[in-house]
This record gives structure tokens, C-alpha cells and sequence, in this order.
């Protein structure tokens, strides 16, 4: 049975079954009398709000004989006292609404049920994102309820331009999916693409949430480590990119927004650009990107000196390693880096009382010891301390580890073949950067290329905003 009939025990029967009403005991129904009719009400505990439901309830109970409708359609209109309210008789579509919290309202005689949106997820509160910190700016976040997080970008952008599109993915989970974007702004044809394969998605659940989305978007070049979408948990930097043109993907029970289609440009902005002054921002953005070119060749960079001590600029013979190398210097990198991980890895897992602790022993056994007990040499402790350091001033994490998984692959190469193994391995970074390809098909590194020399201009460096006076 697709469809709901007119009988309330039939339908009642129906769904008992279709939502194991007798297993389950967070799913409730009730029966009652509304003018005369027999009704019944499902609903799922912990969803519904209590004064709410109590106070439709004695409106219900109210409602005589005389006045009750004849139909759903009449009922919606005159007997609901509340705002949101739908009619269903799709039975896949009802039994959706009500596992989400919506309560469900069936009544003799009627084809139609009332749906009425009186949920209440639990939520936590809008605090500033641990991640995506900034000195000086709003101090609000994305939350795991996506209702909570169209109405921060609602607040931002009050434009009827703005466009709030939902849409569900996987069989099991039926996850909310929302699509943000400016209507006059927008590729309309990457936007088409981009809802053709959310609704084309074949799986059983989103158990990853984006991450899960991510890979169902763009099933190409897996192998390509460099991101292809921008995440962010601030409802300012997703109005901003929403305003440029781009869409923000909300999943919900995620407290971040996905941004698509990101170039490696997008991906390294920060809304501390965006939060100071002009010469103030371009700095940033500018230290932002040397800082991240460092990290990829400084430690390959000093591992090919070390093979070639007499290519040492002058004046700068210091930096060669004096102290007795026990273990060669390749395996002193390639160690740190899984130790360097480790670390972060044992730091996310650390009770916030042992943090402290944890911070010592790390500093103490493996900094110093390991250089005085023969494993490390300083040289390469003070490396990669710098490397270490340096990751956390991209806020993408996904950059951040692209760069360390070439930065590793830079350093087997160049131990291996010396000279033509370090440019091998920066010709590789420079196709895996640009043979990417952004969600919607563009170059990755446009305005790079193609080339075009405002818009780059406006990437690398941060100007007034327009319409700021003289």
C-alpha cells in the first residue's frame, strides 16, 4: 500500500507495522477524539516539544462536533492552531517526516495526514569552532542541526536571492543535504550537475556525513591527494563564498559546510584576511603561502645539501650537521614525520587534565633525550619543529596533509637519486596540483590558469572592499 485511506484502523495497522511501533519505544501514538472523530497521533520522543503538544492537545479535545472540517485540506486551514503544517498520503514520505520529529496526525474519515513540525533537536550552542579561530571577528559557529545553520547564514545574507534547497541521500539514513547559493550569482550549470548527482546517490547511509558526500561528489582523480572541496564551521566565511558565487553544502548533524568549487587559491584564505586592514591581510595571506612552500622544501632542500655539502650557499656552512649521524638522515625525517603524527593523534585522544603531563613527556624524552641518546640530530629535530609547527597555520587540514604526503614522497625520492630524484619530485607536486580538477570541472589553479592577471592579483593580495570611500 502506497497510498493512506480513509480508515484510521487500516492506516494505524499499516504503520504499526511499517515503523515496528511495538519494538521501538521511542516512537509514540495516541489515540484520541477530535469533534467526534476518532484520531491518532504519532510522534518520536524526544523530538516533540512537550508545552507545545500539550497545548494543541487541549485545542484538539475542544473542537466540537458541529465545527469539526470535512477533509485534511479544511482541517490544515481552520483547526491548526500552529504555523508549519503539511499534508501527506504518501506512506514512504509520512513515515520520513515522523522518524525526523515531525508530528503526525491521522483522523477518521480523512485521506490526508497533518504533519506539523513541532521538533526540537538537541543542540548544542553557536560557540566559536576550536578550529577555525579568529583575533578579531564574530564568534559564532556552525552547529550539528542544519536548521540552526541556514538561519546563521540567513542572518548574514537577507536577500531573496538566497536559496535554501533541501535534498536527502542514502536509503537507510535519509540524510538532509542543503544546497546554499545566490540565485543571480551562481553557475546555474555547475549547480544543475551538482543537484543531478546528490539525487543520484546510491548509498545506504551518509556514515561520514560530508566526508561520505565528498566521495560520492567526485569519484575522480581519488588518488590525488590535494582537496577538491573547502570545509569551514564559520557562517561568515560560508555567506562570503555563498556571495562570490560559490555553493555551501550543509549536511546535517555536521557542524561544518562544505564549499564547492574551491581552487587551492580559496583553500588557503583564511577570514583573518578579511578582518584587518588591507596591508594588514595581505601579509597574512602572503606569510600564509611562503610559509606553507616551506614546509614542502625545507627538510627535502637540506637532505640533498647534506648528500652535497659542497653545494652550500656561502656563508651558510653552519647548517651542515656536525655531531655523529647514527642513523641516516632520511630515516631521521621519515620517523619524525609518523612520530609528529602520533603525537597529534595522542593529543586529540588526551583528557584535557592530562594534557599538561602529556606535553612535558613529549617535550623532554622525545626532544632532548633523543638527540643526546643518539637517534636524531638536532639539525633535523629543529627541522621538523618547524614543519611540525608550521602545518597549523593552514586551517584546512586536508592541504596540510597533502603538503606532508609530497613533502615524504620528495624526501624517499631525493634520497634515493639524489638531485634528479628533488626535481622529480617537484615536477610530480606541480602535475598533482595542476592536473587537479575543482568539483565543477574548472582548473584547480585558476586564476593561475588560464591566466588572468586581476583575479590573481585579488588572490594574492588583499584590497579595499568595494564601495569603502577614499
Amino acid at each position: 500500500m502506497s497510498k493512506m485511506t480513509t480508515s484510521l484502523s487500516e492506516n494505524m495497522k499499516y504503520l504499526n507495522k511499517y515503523l515496528s511501533v511495538d519494538t521501538s519505544f521511542d516512537i509514540i501514538y495516541r489515540v484520541i477524539r477530535i469533534g467526534g472523530r476518532e484520531a491518532c497521533m504519532y510522534l518520536i520522543d524526544g523530538f516533540c516539544k512537550d508545552d507545545l503538544m500539550q497545548k494543541m492537545l487541549q485545542y484538539f479535545i475542544t473542537i466540537k462536533e458541529e465545527d469539526m472540517p470535512d477533509n485534511a485540506h479544511e482541517m490544515s486551514k481552520t483547526c491548526i492552531p500552529y504555523v508549519e503544517v503539511d499534508l501527506q498520503d504518501d506512506w514512504d514520505k509520512i513515515a520520513y517526516f515522523i522518524m525526523s520529529g515531525v508530528f503526525a496526525l491521522f483522523i477518521e474519515g480523512y485521506d490526508k495526514c497533518l504533519l506539523i513540525d513541532s521538533r526540537s533537536y538537541p543542540a548544542r550552542g553557536v560557540e566559536e569552532p576550536e578550529k577555525d579561530k579568529v583575533l578579531r571577528g564574530s564568534k559564532d559557529g556552525f552547529v550539528e542541526t542544519v536548521v540552526f545553520n541556514t538561519a546563521l547564514i540567513r542572518r548574514r545574507i537577507r536577500s531573496s536571492q538566497l536559496c535554501m534547497e533541501m535534498h536527502h541521500a542514502g536509503n537507510s539514513s535519509q540524510t538532509d543535504i542543503v544546497l546554499c547559493y545566490m540565485n543571480d550569482r551562481v553557475d546555474h550549470a555547475f549547480l544543475t550537475k551538482l543537484r543531478e548527482r546528490i539525487d543520484h546517490i546510491q548509498v545506504d547511509a551518509l556514515t561520514m556525513n560530508q566526508e561520505s558526500l565528498a566521495e560520492c561528489l567526485y569519484k575522480k582523480k581519488w588518488y590525488n591527494p590535494f582537496p577538491k572541496f573547502k570545509f569551514t564551521e564559520r557562517p561568515d566565511t560560508a555567506s562570503a563564498q555563498i556571495l562570490e558565487g560559490d555553493v555551501v553544502i550543509l549536511v546535517d548533524n555536521s557542524p561544518s559546510a562544505m564549499i564547492a568549487p574551491t581552487s587551492i587559491f580559496d583553500i588557503v584564505e583564511e577570514a583573518d584576511d578579511y578582518y584587518f586592514p588591507p596591508i594588514t591581510g595581505t601579509y597574512l595571506r602572503l606569510s600564509r603561502f611562503l610559509i606553507a612552500i616551506l614546509t614542502y622544501f625545507i627538510t627535502p632542500t637540506f637532505l640533498l645539501l647534506m648528500q652535497r655539502p659542497e653545494w652550500i650557499p656561502a656563508g651558510f656552512e653552519f647548517i651542515a650537521v656536525k655531531d655523529p649521524t647514527n642513523i641516516p638522515l632520511v630515516w631521521q625525517f621519515l620517523i619524525l614525520e609518523l612520530a609528529i603524527d602520533g603525537l597529534r593523534l595522542a593529543a586529540v585522544n588526551t583528557p584535557n587534565m592530562l594534557s599538561t603531563p602529556l606535553s612535558v613527556m613529549a617535550a623532554l624524552v622525545l626532544g632532548e633525550f633523543s638527540v643526546n641518546s643518539g637517534w636524531f640530530n638536532s639539525e633535523v629535530m629543529l627541522y621538523m619543529a618547524f614543519v611540525a609547527i608550521a602545518n597549523y597555520t593552514q586551517a584546512s587540514y586536508e592541504l596540510s596533509y597533502a603538503i606532508k604526503f609530497m613533502r615524504i614522497i620528495n624526501l624517499i625520492l631525493t634520497a634515493l637519486f639524489g638531485l634528479w630524484g628533488y626535481i622529480g619530485a617537484v615536477v610530480l607536486l606541480i602535475l598533482a596540483i595542476v592536473t587537479n580538477r575543482t568539483v565543477s570541472g574548472k582548473s584547480y589553479i585558476y586564476p593561475l590558469l588560464p591566466f588572468n592577471l586581476k583575479q590573481l592579483s585579488k588572490r594574492l593580495f588583499r584590497y579595499r572592499l568595494p564601495g569603502s570611500r577614499e
